[in-house]
């Protein structure tokens, strides 16, 4: 009995396989799986790593995942030491070097500032094709929960600058991978989906 009450709380059930589930058994396995814990405690504070490195960002990827949505800037080839990062929200993104305010769509903006340069340090030419004020290239929104608009901000200096526009002021992580840095923006606070 303590079996199937953790594989129910589990959002699974084991079923002999000539035995038909009985409609309550059905009920329980589908409330559980709508009810599926997510991880919490990510808060909403300013996240920052500090490192850098010269490996120019190559592209900005997003993806829907059951508790959050996701942004990867991918930076191959750079190690996970030298990936450093700066994210927070903001009441307005503004461009580094120029302060132009660029506008970005949503209840809440995300400032995300991914410390290696858009352009080829040794000669200048852009390595990722976004436009000052321009959403993301190759970006679609449609049917996420949280992200509702991107915006490339430059990359100036070394570091390159994107707005991410969210529903409301949410949890956040920061992910500082081999050649990426990941950015998770959770549905809720409570933690289910």
């Amino acid at each position: 009995m303590a079996v199937l009450l953790t594989g129910a709380a589990l959002g699974t059930a084991t079923v002999a396989a000539d035995a038909a589930p009985a409609a309550d058994a059905r009920s329980t396995v589908r409330n559980a799986a709508h009810t599926t814990a997510c991880p919490t405690g990510w808060g909403s504070r300013d996240k920052t790593r500090v490192a850098g490195t010269t490996t120019p960002v190559r592209d900005v990827r997003t993806g829907r995942h059951a508790c959050f949505d996701r942004m990867v800037v991918d930076v191959p080839g750079a190690d996970a030491d030298h990936l450093g990062h700066f994210v927070r929200y903001v009441d307005r993104l503004h461009q580094d070097g120029s302060g132009r305010p660029i506008a970005v769509g949503g209840g809440a903006v995300l400032e995300v500032r991914v410390a290696a340069p858009g352009y080829r340090p040794d000669t200048g030419a852009p390595t990722y094709p976004g436009r000052t004020g321009r959403p993301l290239p190759d970006v679609d929104l449609t049917g996420y929960r949280t992200f509702r608009d991107t915006r490339f901000a430059g990359s100036f200096e070394g570091e390159t600058q994107i707005g991410l526009g969210v529903r409301a002021r949410l949890p956040f992580r920061v992910l500082a991978l081999d050649g990426r840095v990941v950015v998770d923006v959770a549905h809720s606070w409570s933690g289910t989906r």
